[in-house]
């Protein structure tokens, strides 16, 4: 059944707050802003980033860390090889060598780039700490040929990608001693090879 009676508020006291709207005069300030500006040293949620191994991947002397602040695991490795394709592949290669197609180009040419992006698997870079590629990917080269993906890339992908960009340089650099005994002796079975 219609009623012409008006609804019935359960709580009307919500529909009409006392409160100031941005730029509204509030007398009870001495400047008379409503508007206030944050106590001194207030953080906002979820951005303390108090852990600089995690959040800057240095240690307690300001150097870069040596290994990872997070657990590697299936998860952080499929996490990374995702955001290495999305972010890192394309100049970096798939492989991590540095062929990536904006340095080789569809031609073999390249697009003009003079410095080539580098091979993880140089000796330089399987030395390199993990915090310092994580500096690198945060905030770029010095030099600018690489610019940092700090705001693109969550903190916690980035050193998923840190894991991947590991994972890549052991795969080029596998020996038969890396996997567990019983994996090698299936692989050498089903391939009818031996590996060393």
């Amino acid at each position: 059944m219609q009623s012409d009676d008006s609804p019935i508020h359960i709580n009307p006291n919500m529909d009409r707050q006392p409160k100031f709207i941005g730029q509204q005069k509030n007398t009870f300030f001495e400047n008379q802003m409503s508007m206030r500006p944050p106590v001194a040293g207030t953080v906002a949620r979820g951005f303390l980033n108090e852990d600089e191994m995690f959040f800057r991947g240095i240690n307690a002397k300001g150097e870069p860390v040596t290994t990872m602040p997070i657990p590697v695991t299936r998860d952080v490795l499929l996490r990374g090889q995702e955001r290495y394709n999305i972010y890192c592949v394309v100049c970096h290669g798939a492989a991590g060598d540095g062929k990536g197609i904006v340095m080789v180009g569809n031609d073999g040419n390249g697009y003009g780039y003079v410095v080539p992006a580098p091979n993880y698997h140089t000796e330089r870079f399987l030395e390199m700490p993990d915090g310092q590629y994580f500096d690198v990917i945060s905030h770029g080269t010095p030099t600018g040929t690489m610019s940092g993906y700090a705001t693109q890339i969550p903190v916690a992908d980035r050193w998923a990608i840190v894991a991947y960009i590991r994972a890549l340089q052991r795969s080029q650099n596998a020996a038969g001693s890396d996997l567990p005994q019983s994996e090698l002796q299936r692989i050498e079975q089903e391939r009818g090879i031996t590996i060393n």
